[in-house]
């Protein structure tokens, strides 16, 4: 079938493979979707249509039992160029023709399965998500979650998520700038590898993924296709960890970075060309998915020859060539008459380009191969929005927090009033989730492209050196104890930690991306969680006027035992408006006031120090009040932006102990402190938000506090920087060499011994 020819017939079809309502299930697909399949079609499939509505219904591609959920979310207004979901990732405006393109996805189950290809296939995929809209690539981030760091597993996970995540960024050019690392026994069999990536475009360069114009030529650009991944999207990535879950390694893409950078520059120049009407990254689910949501948006069909699709293997079927996540690959849609332009363009970065097909106006997907129909689908049936399904899942409270709730916070400071404050904030310096992520991010080049700017922030800073002056706020937050002992209140602490990480480095939040992880939605316990945490997502965006620009959901995070802790990770995209504005977490000189900004509790609830004395998170998530947050972050933005703030930390695990000793550390200057309050262990360790530690140049004291006032936001003077030691009266004192030897000697400790293979 010659692919430059507009089909508009519905051919003959025939199965290789009978095709049942058996096989259906076993692909991931129930019994009564299989029936809406059959009602579609006005037919049975074939087994390679099976096939494509098996990865495209799939949780991973289909998104049936959140959409609902999403939906609420406040997904347009403020900076956002195009609504949630339209596109690859969010767009938000910067002014004077540029906007910043920003995303965050998981790779949780390729990385459980084979934790290095997993972790840098997940940057690989995300960067394409960029690119393919016309944004360069300047910053990667990411959010690790891992189970107990002394099990043999785990060591392994970490150690091959870290490499992988490190070997495929390094060589593609983009510097990892930020993220996060946590540790807990929940995530012993379930790891969590998200990734963030943020790119700059051109308002006028922006690229949609869609096909339009009936006869364009429909080209494959990249890397060949193989057999790596096939059924990731279905199998993998849309179902929980069993004992057969080290037979899905052949479900795990393989990524080449080097053929990434290449195929980075060709698609930029492209696009610049100005001889590209869509592209799309062939991810989850490879030329299915790209092919059905690029016709689907722009309303047309295309015509497919699948031997034209370059192959590392040539007796691959129509099944598999369909189905395979191999990666480094586009669909391009090209203007026609201007092949030659992209051909001479791809030529020059040595990037293949083939053409394999056509748009089509009847809106229908025909793949051919060796010259036999072996799919003929309307392109509608198979997407999100069309065909295919939506669920509004059963939902009920866990039963699990009337024990959390039942907690005994005055029994618990008796049980323990004989615990020295003065060790135990040690002993919490010391706890891999708290404790310095250098051993990580030094295996991480966060300076390629000479935009990063180091200055030891709450959140990253990248300089936009198209808008001189003008700096990016990223970072990426979610304390997952919290959700799970209150998942509406946790999942808006979520939101409003990442924003106040940005304000505290000079940022004013802008927008959000998410992704949020969970376990099975078919439990009733588990999909409440997830709709209380989106119902308190949504409430906290809409407070902050952080929109929410798009991410992903990832189900199934869950092994035969348990689930994960509900993880709504947030990735938080900030403007620093002035250079000047940007503010350092650590205490910078000498002679400054030292003031705790915001609302004091001695309450307990989810705190670190809870699960270490008890081994538990218990309580409920700690006190928060969002009209007090969103008149903290404004206090201080407008603090900082009058000069009136020297540095910034906000307290968060660990509490005003824990917040006190980091900002000593992070910019090597002690301090003496009083607090105005008894040192209980509620007081010097509860995680309390809407809370920053400052310090204030002594000319600055009036203006800071008048500021405070007028915004109705407590500042308690705390004491005064100074010396090479952080002293806390009535609790104990610490040389910095003595604070920063907890801090950074765990992670090394734990990860540079040789891994053990799980």
């Amino acid at each position: 079938m010659e692919p430059q020819q507009v089909v508009q017939t519905i051919p003959e079809l025939r199965s290789e493979i009978p095709v049942t309502e058996t096989l259906a299930i076993e692909l991931g697909l129930t019994s009564q979707e299989y029936a809406r399949i059959v009602e579609l079609l006005g037919r049975v499939p074939t087994y390679t249509e099976l096939g494509m509505f098996s990865v495209m219904w799939s949780e991973h591609c289909s998104y049936k039992n959140s959409l609902l959920m999403l939906k609420t979310l406040p997904r347009s207004g403020g900076r956002l160029l195009v609504e949630a979901g339209k596109e690859n990732a969010g767009l938000v405006a910067l002014g004077d023709g540029y906007a910043v393109a920003f995303k965050i996805e998981s790779h949780n189950h390729p990385s459980a399965v084979e934790p290095y290809q997993g972790a840098a296939t997940g940057v690989g995929g995300i960067l394409r998500d960029i690119f393919t809209m016309g944004a360069r690539p300047i910053a990667a981030l990411d959010s690790l979650r891992f189970g107990d760091p002394d099990l043999p597993r785990t060591k392994y996970l970490v150690r091959g998520v870290v490499r992988g995540i490190g070997d495929y960024g390094n060589s593609f050019g983009v510097p990892t700038v930020g993220g996060e690392v946590y540790f807990d026994t929940c995530y012993n069999d379930n790891p969590l590898v998200n990734a963030m990536a943020v790119g700059l475009v051109r308002t006028d360069r922006i690229v949609s993924s869609v096909a339009r114009g009936v006869g364009n030529p429909v080209m494959i650009m990249g890397s060949s296709t193989g057999r790596d991944g096939i059924h990731g999207a279905s199998l993998l990535a849309s179902r929980e960890f069993d004992e057969h879950t080290d037979d899905m390694r052949p479900t795990v893409q393989v990524g080449d970075p080097f053929a990434e950078k290449l195929l980075l520059e060709a698609a930029l120049e492209l696009i610049e060309s100005g001889c590209v009407v869509g592209m799309q990254d062939m991810g989850a689910a490879g030329i299915t998915c790209s092919t059905s949501e690029m016709s689907a948006k722009g309303g047309v069909g295309m015509d497919i020859d699948l031997d034209r699709v370059p192959l590392r293997e040539a007796d691959m079927s129509a099944y598999e060539i369909l189905l395979s996540e191999s990666q480094e690959r586009m669909l391009v849609v090209v203007e026609r008459g201007k092949e030659a332009i992209a051909e001479e363009i791809c030529r020059k970065w040595d990037v293949p380009l083939v053409e394999i097909g056509v748009v089509t106006a009847d809106g229908m997907l025909r793949f051919w191969r060796h010259g036999e129909c072996v799919a003929c689908v309307p392109a509608d049936a198979l997407v999100v929005g069309g065909g295919a399904p939506v669920y509004e899942r059963e939902w009920k409270q866990a039963a699990y927090l009337e024990r959390t709730r039942s907690f005994d916070q005055a029994a618990f400071e008796r049980m323990h009033s004989d615990r020295d404050p003065a060790a135990l904030l040690l002993e919490l310096l010391s706890r891999p989730t708290i404790a310095s992520k250098r051993w990580v991010y030094e295996q991480y080049d966060r300076h390629v492209g000479t935009n990063t700017i180091e200055r030891s922030c709450d959140a990253a800073i990248v300089r936009i050196k198209e808008l001189p002056g003008k700096a990016l706020a990223l970072t990426t937050d979610c304390n997952s104890r919290y959700v799970y002992l209150d998942p509406h209140v946790g999942a808006m602490i979520a939101v409003a930690e990442a924003a106040r990480n940005c304000v505290c480095a000079g940022a004013e939040p802008v927008a959000i991306t998410n992704c949020l992880n969970f376990g099975n939605p078919y439990d009733p316990e588990v999909y409440w969680q997830f709709r209380q945490a989106v119902l308190g997502m949504g409430e906290m965006c809409r407070m902050l006027g952080t929109p929410v620009t798009g991410g992903n959901v990832s189900f199934y995070n869950e092994s035969q035992s348990h689930a994960i802790y509900p993880t709504p990770t947030i990735g938080m995209l900030g403007i620093v408006e002035s250079l000047d504005h940007i503010t350092p977490s650590g205490f910078q000189c000498e002679g400054d006031r030292v003031y705790l900004l915001g609302w004091q509790s001695d309450r307990l609830d989810g705190s670190e120090v809870v699960v270490v004395l008890t081994g538990e998170p218990l309580g409920s998530a700690p006190p928060f009040d969002p009209e007090r947050e969103v008149r903290l972050q404004k206090a201080l933005l407008e603090a900082i932006r009058c000069g009136a703030v020297r540095s910034a930390h906000d307290t968060a695990e660990g509490g005003l102990g824990i917040a006190l000793a980091e900002a000593a550390i992070a910019g090597n200057v002690g301090a003496h402190i009083r607090l105005p309050f008894v040192p209980t262990l509620g007081n010097l360790f509860g995680e309390a938000q809407s809370r920053v530690i400052v310090s204030v140049p002594p000319e600055s004291v009036q203006t800071f506090e008048q500021i405070c006032d007028r915004h109705n936001v407590p500042a308690r003077a705390l004491g005064t920087t100074g010396g090479d030691r952080l002293s806390i009266e009535d609790v104990g004192e610490w040389s910095l060499d003595q604070l920063r030897s907890a801090w950074e000697e765990v992670l090394p400790r734990l990860f540079d011994t040789a891994a053990v293979p799980h």
